[in-house]
């Protein structure tokens, strides 16, 4: 049987297009991008000096996982969680990572918690450099890290999910920075996760993800407005 090949300028096309998703997605998880923001195609291929086809499929990579609404007639935004949403999202948070944790906890090797260990130390540098989007990207990073650890590869496609979701909803609704600053809840968790104690890393993350849930105003608001070109400047 002849295998089929695929043109270059396929795989030309599909690089291309990753790269943008990959530039888009990075810039909406660190609040470069607010919710709602347009994303026009012609403006984001002159940007990254890329065709509307790969903008498109970009956009379209993006919509797959809920980053991105595509409107009929009206083009992409970033999408934008109801308050609905918000509660559901963390809701949802609630009842799948404690448990996580705690599987976790009793499958960690040494080399998952230096990992995690080095994660906090990269989130306490942005935060000391004020760079409270990339703060909060590693956050989420930190949360997919432990349920990757857990080896549950369904539930984690859904945390992942909702750790993505969780981004936008905290770039709409978040009222109390300093929760993004008690990171000693990570430390703990850590340490948890390290002696191997099942139940205190479960108690842990439903305590931290609680407090996240707690520091939303989940109030109908619309995040600030700022130039795609400058969102998305390296």
């Amino acid at each position: 049987m002849n295998k089929q090949t695929i043109p270059a300028s396929s795989l030309i096309k599909n690089a291309a297009g990753d790269s943008v998703a990959a530039a888009l997605s990075l810039a909406i998880h660190e609040h470069r991008l607010a919710p709602g923001t347009k994303l026009g195609e012609d403006e984001i291929g002159e940007i990254f000096g890329v065709s509307r086809t790969v903008v498109r499929a970009a956009l379209q990579s993006l919509a797959h996982i809920q980053l991105v609404e595509i409107q009929r007639n009206r083009g992409a935004f970033v999408a934008q969680p109801s308050l609905t949403e918000a509660r559901e999202v963390f809701e949802a948070r609630e009842l799948l990572e404690p448990r996580t944790a705690r599987t976790a906890a009793a499958r960690a090797r040494p080399e998952d918690i230096e990992l995690l260990k080095r994660h906090i130390a990269d989130e306490h540098a942005a935060l000391a450099a004020a760079d409270h989007g990339r703060a909060l990207r590693l956050s989420g990073s930190f949360h997919i890290e432990i349920a990757r650890i857990a080896d549950q590869a369904t539930i984690a496609g859904f945390i992942e999910a909702l750790i993505a979701r969780s981004s936008l909803i905290i770039a709409l609704y978040w009222r109390r920075e300093s929760a993004l600053c008690e990171s000693f809840a990570h430390h703990a968790l850590v340490e948890a996760i390290a002696a191997g104690n099942g139940q205190r890393a479960e108690e842990l993350m439903r305590s931290h993800l609680v407090d996240l849930h707690t520091a939303l105003d989940l109030k109908d608001r619309t995040a600030p407005a700022r130039s795609l070109r400058d969102a998305l400047r390296p």
